[in-house]
């Protein structure tokens, strides 16, 4: 087991705020820099709505206030709506998820009117052929009809999400961005990470900083800002509209790893305190049990795992590699 640098004992007493819930593992997309082919094997037992009802449960008894939903892709989860509707019940203040789009044409207004309250969308490309190319077969034509979907079902907010990778789509960052804005929906560029098959891409990472310079006739100068209790993307503001912005995640030039206030759960039920490492505390049985309150205990242990933001450096750690972002979302 890869030896974490924990957090001080101040640090590791503030409870988990946010969850990250890999609802399955199985995806129908096979991007270039998160599986190595669409055959790299999926979890033989995952948990069922039952299960993740009482996962969650456990998990507000442990603090967390704030849930998304991830895969895989998770609207392949058959009971995907029906679990957004049980944790809408919970007392949450935020249940979000993110998706490939593929099955959002037909999902989009049942999971709205579940409870889903916010959505982000992968969109690497507007371009079809490459689209297909760094999905591994996927069709633009379908994703852009979920993302209209998605547009008229009224989510309080929704953003895209694009991985760029230098010499494939790093062209296309102001076409993105300004198709995105048209439809009110803020754009955000994620730089390639060193977490499995992306740990083979190191020499096509974009830094946000470059990013940022592509975009400096349509974005504000300085440096962006975090939104409070929304995760690591900084974003700056549009110069014509203050209204519209621009997110960066820098998962590798720069990495956010202080301050995390985030556990995954992965498909099977592990908690797992970090996406960069594959440490964590099994609650599958706890939760398919019912027991909430033994997964608050695995919770809060998982916790203490936290590594130490000022000495671990997140994706960018050594143990990274070895972790398979399809199967803990990302």
């Amino acid at each position: 087991m890869y030896a974490l640098p924990l957090l001080p004992p101040s640090a590791a007493s503030v409870s988990p705020r946010s969850v990250r819930l890999s609802v399955t593992d199985r995806c129908d997309l096979a991007c270039v820099y998160c599986r190595p082919h669409r055959h790299d094997g999926y979890l033989e037992k995952r948990l069922d709505l039952e299960a993740w009802v009482a996962m969650v449960g456990g998990l507000v008894r442990a603090g967390v206030r704030r849930v998304r939903l991830t895969g895989g892709e998770p609207l392949l989860h058959k009971d995907i709506v029906e679990v957004v509707r049980a944790l809408a019940k919970l007392p949450i203040d935020d249940i979000a998820l993110t998706t490939n789009a593929t099955r959002l044409k037909a999902l989009a207004r049942p999971l709205r009117e579940a409870g889903l309250q916010r959505i982000n969308v992968s969109l690497d490309s507007l371009d079809p052929p490459r689209f297909h190319r760094m999905t591994r077969g996927g069709s633009l034509a379908t994703v852009l009809e979920g993302i209209e979907a998605a547009t008229e079902a009224g989510f309080t907010s929704m953003k895209l999400n694009a991985v760029v990778l230098r010499g494939e789509n790093d062209a296309e960052l102001t076409a993105l961005t300004r198709w995105s804005w048209e439809r009110g929906i803020t754009p955000r560029f994620l730089e390639v990470m060193a977490i499995g098959e992306g740990a083979k891409m190191m020499d096509r990472v974009v830094p946000w900083r470059e990013m940022r310079s592509a975009l400096a006739e349509l974005i504000e100068d300085g440096e962006p800002a975090r939104e409070a209790d929304r995760g690591p993307a900084r974003y700056l503001r549009a110069r014509l509209d203050p209204g519209k912005r621009v997110g960066f995640i820098s998962g590798t030039s720069e990495t956010y790893c202080k301050g995390c206030d985030r556990l995954r759960v992965a498909s099977d039920g592990v908690l797992r305190p970090c996406l960069a490492t594959e440490d964590g505390v099994p609650a599958g049985s706890a939760a398919r049990a019912g027991d909430s309150d033994a997964v608050a205990a695995a919770a809060l242990r998982a916790w203490q795992m936290k590594p130490d933001g000022d000495v671990f450096k997140g994706c960018t750690e050594e143990s990274a590699a070895r972790v398979s972002i399809r199967a803990i979302g990302g």
